[in-house]
């Protein structure tokens, strides 16, 4: 199956076609109007993101930030990645973040980091299996 999928990135004028995919990543939270607008803002930040296309369908999504920071220097984080659950374990999140990786070495990123949330075990054990090692905590406090 994962030769039948096509991996690249999508261009800004089409980035809203992500939204359904980020909606259901967030169990509907958060309204589509409010995803609008933040992805607007996001990319006007340098937000990018991968698609996972089965023929013409959107099967998955990876998001990329390219950021710098003291403690680690040039590196890429992957965001909001989300598979479709009928094409879960079948390789296509392996298949983007293989794209990523690549992508990061081609821009002299030194690392990848990513935030996974506590509950999701499916993400973490996804993210162990890739070889990310937990190094400390994504802490937030609401205003």
């Amino acid at each position: 199956m994962v030769n039948e999928i096509q991996i690249g990135f999508i261009p800004k004028e089409n980035m809203n076609e992500i939204l359904p995919l980020v909606q259901m990543l967030n169990n509907y939270k958060v309204p589509v109007e409010t995803l609008k607008k933040r992805l607007q803002d996001m990319l006007l930040d340098g937000y990018q993101c991968l698609g996972a296309y089965k023929k013409e369908e959107l099967i998955g999504i990876c998001g990329i930030w390219v950021l710098n920071k003291l403690y680690v220097g040039k590196h890429l984080e992957p965001d909001n990645v989300f598979v479709l659950p009928e094409y879960r374990s079948a390789g296509v999140g392996k298949l983007m973040l293989d794209h990523v990786l690549n992508y990061a070495l081609e821009i002299g990123c030194n690392a990848t980091e990513i935030n996974c949330y506590i509950n999701n075990t499916k993400g973490i054990q996804f993210w162990n299996n890739q070889g990310y090692k937990t190094i400390g905590y994504h802490m937030q406090k609401v205003l």
